[in-house]
């Protein structure tokens, strides 16, 4: 993975090798294409070429809808086959001649056999495999040995001194010379080992492809046009990336959204599940929003266009998800350290071989010193350990999106697994966030109906949240209101004004009793203690009642708090509320502790205790005031539902909102970290198992040597069994 290397053209990230890929974001906007390597992310550049970290062929960063056009694979399949059918003679040739000597015509053995096989190999080593050669001389001139390397030098020496040996024959020793007079030569393990390793490019770019595949999933479902409705009430379909913000759109029943935006009039349910991952349809109304690329059902809507474009939430969505896919894991930093001498390692192993094999080895010395160093330095290629947590990642972050939990970087991912305890804002993320008037309870003579009716009047000017709950249940009552008079607002206490001729104030306790308001001690604990947010109102100076307003719990918290427990977090709720309130809803969830009436400062400082404790913390709030906790947490979740400055504080957002996509999300990071945990286990055995075989310890006990055809097969199936393993990610149930 290659972030910092951009190109416009395909082609190989110049660090590492590796194919740059298409960024799905860039690809939603008209722009030149960026080329970046799979394997180190910050490889950018704009125009193809080769990683110079690992030597993979970068890939253009952009994903567009649709089937991609991969060049690389078409050429690496056709080298791959054309190799093939001039490789499989070559193996015939020389194996024959091992097997059944003379009995075979005459230009099957001897010189005319090895003419033949280096006719048919030089193409397929200096053709076919001329991409790995060139990956493995770059990787020798910036100094960032990797796999092609070693596949580099290994294919060279196996080629070259069988080419000596064909043109040049009477500079061996007779030792070396075989039953017919000629010295051994290795065309066929050059030939077949560069189309093994081509089959493995293969495949590996085939497994690759299909990492993306949940944002190709995504862009292909945003519709190509859209039905807007003119301001003389013609209607006509336009393409997509011609509507701009304020147009007014139809969307029939059975249609995609378009873009963002809120519905004007109708009446329908829209499925979601698109960017939710929650397959139950919402019902969508006037003022109601909708997303684009979700599916209408059987009603119709008129909407109005907000946000088109890179500002619609699918775009955002594709943008998050395809830098998150090309972030390092810090666990990644372990395989990039053994990489760093991995390679000059086994060089030096393969000398050692070599020179051991010649000085103290059989006859014939020369020959078994050479193939048992290919050998090594074929089945040691790193390409395994490069792919495990990139890979992984990569499928890992579709997934997510796909079940509504976007993952901002892979380093949240990470962490997200190791969270112990979980801190909680309560409103907008336990609860519904949209406050709603509850129970009435009227003092002396006053009327419940009087109550509301005089206090939503007033609160008609006031941009509070809990006057708007008070308003819009005066109105569910169907209680007629009228203008207030010299409207006064004090920040953090309450409201006052005039409303038909008579004096009314609504507000806390302290606001009132500030005015020579004889309020009851218990006037307000009965409804805290239930839950609910108490609002004290006061007319013609006398105290008349209270108004319970009460958040509702989201449908889904409860279930999502106690499966969450059931993982090993402990829970902590904190929030502005009042105590009261504050803990008749943690009862009723089970919460294990509660800390109440706290400050945006106090849940930083609250989180940052936390982790100053041991504790590993994810932080999960929805609000402006939740920011500086998100970003002082171990890992900030966001509701998608809240403001943006929380989700730019946060390493996860859950696109609904809702707590149970957070559980999808810590089950989605302990299965990503096991399967990295998984594929550096393979990457790290297999090397460790397979480079003393093939150097030959096993030589002097069994008497087993490890063909290099055979290591190359090895090598190529290593790297495939990362890629399946990590694919395996798209089906996990999360």
């Amino acid at each position: 993975m290659c972030p910092g290397v951009e190109s416009d053209k395909p082609g190989d990230c110049p660090k590492c090798g590796m194919a740059l890929e298409r960024n799905p974001a860039a690809g939603l906007a008209a722009g030149k294409t960026i080329y970046t390597c799979p394997m180190h992310p910050e490889v950018e550049q704009d125009h193809p070429g080769d990683c110079p970290i690992c030597g993979m062929a970068l890939e253009p960063k952009q994903v567009a809808a649709g089937p991609e056009d991969n060049a690389e694979l078409r050429d690496m399949t056709r080298r791959f086959w054309i190799g093939g059918a001039l490789a499989l003679p070559v193996f015939l040739v020389a194996m024959a001649e091992m097997i059944l000597g003379h009995d075979l015509p005459a230009i099957l053995i001897g010189r005319p056999a090895q003419w033949i096989q280096l006719l048919l190999s030089a193409p397929v080593v200096l053709w076919a495999g001329w991409p790995l050669l060139v990956r493995g001389v770059k990787s020798i001139r910036s100094g960032h040995l990797n796999m092609f390397t070693l596949i580099a030098l290994g294919v060279s020496a196996a080629f070259g001194y069988s080419l000596v040996a064909v043109l040049a024959p009477g500079i061996f020793p007779d030792a070396m010379r075989t039953h017919a007079g000629v010295v051994g030569v290795y065309f066929e393990a050059a030939a077949v080992i560069t189309v093994l390793v081509l089959l493995g490019q293969v495949l590996e770019l085939r497994a690759r492809s299909r990492t993306g595949a949940a944002l190709q999933a995504l862009l292909g479902l945003a519709p190509k046009t859209a039905r807007i409705v003119r301001e003389d009430g013609n209607e006509e379909d336009i393409p997509l990336d011609h509507v701009q913000a304020g147009d007014r759109l139809r969307v029939r029943p059975g249609e995609k959204i378009p873009v963002d935006g809120v519905v004007e009039s109708g009446a329908s349910q829209v499925d979601e599940s698109m960017l939710t991952g929650e397959p139950m349809p919402v019902e969508k109304s006037a003022g109601a929003p909708v997303t684009g690329a979700t599916v209408n059902g059987t009603g119709s809507l008129i909407m109005r266009a907000e946000r088109v474009g890179q500002e619609t939430l699918l775009a955002q969505i594709v943008q998050l998800v395809a830098e998150a896919q090309r972030s390092r894991a810090p666990i990644q930093a372990l395989a990039d350290k053994v990489a760093g001498w991995f390679v000059p390692t086994v060089i030096a192993i393969a000398l050692v071989t070599s020179l051991a094999w010649y000085f103290f080895g059989p006859e014939p010395r020369l020959a078994l010193a050479l193939s048992n160093a290919v050998a090594v330095l074929i089945i040691a290629c790193p390409c395994a350990l490069g792919l495990a947590t990139p890979m992984s990642i990569m499928v890992g972050v579709g997934r997510g999106a796909q079940a509504g939990v976007l993952i901002k970087n892979a380093e949240a991912l990470e962490k997200l697994e190791k969270v112990d305890t979980l801190v909680i804002d309560k409103t907008g993320t336990l609860t519904e966030g949209k406050p709603q008037l509850v129970s009435v309870e009227p003092a002396g003579d006053f009327s419940a109906n009087e109550l509301v009716g005089l206090a939503a009047s007033l609160e008609q000017a006031s941009e509070h949240p809990l006057a708007a709950a008070i308003v819009r249940g005066a109105r569910a009552r169907g209680l007629a209101l009228t203008a207030p008079d010299d409207f006064q607002s004090t920040t953090g206490g309450g409201v006052s004004g005039r409303v038909q001729g008579r004096n009314v104030m609504v507000g806390q306790r302290g606001f009132l009793t500030a005015a020579g308001v004889a309020v009851p001690e218990d006037a307000a604990v009965l409804l805290q203690t239930g839950g609910q947010t108490a609002v004290l109102t006061a007319i013609d100076g006398r105290f008349a009642g209270v108004i319970g307003i009460a958040d509702p719990i989201k449908p889904t918290t409860a279930a999502a708090l106690k499966e969450l427990r059931q993982l090993g977090l402990r829970i902590v709720m904190l929030t502005g509320d009042h105590e009261r309130t504050a803990q008749a809803v943690a009862n009723s969830l089970a919460i294990d502790e509660v800390v109440a009436g706290v400050k945006p400062a106090d849940k930083h400082d609250r989180v940052a205790a936390l982790r100053h404790g041991g504790r590993v913390v994810g932080m999960a709030g929805d609000g402006i005031n939740d920011a500086p906790a998100l970003a002082a947490a171990d890992v900030g979740i966001a509701m998608g539902t809240g403001t943006d400055i929380a989700m730019q504080s946060s390493g996860i957002t859950l696109v609904k909102g809702d707590l149970a996509a957070l559980v999808r999300a810590v089950h989605l990071s302990r299965a990503v970290m096991r399967n990295i945990r998984q594929n550096l286990f393979f990457a790290f055995a297999y090397n460790s198992l397979g480079v003393p075989v093939a150097a030959g310890v096993l030589f002097p006990v069994f008497g087993w040597l490890l063909s290099p055809m055979i290591a190359s097969a090895a090598m190529s199936l290593s790297s495939v069994s990362v890629i399946s393993n990590a694919l395996r990610l798209r089906r996990v149930r999360l």
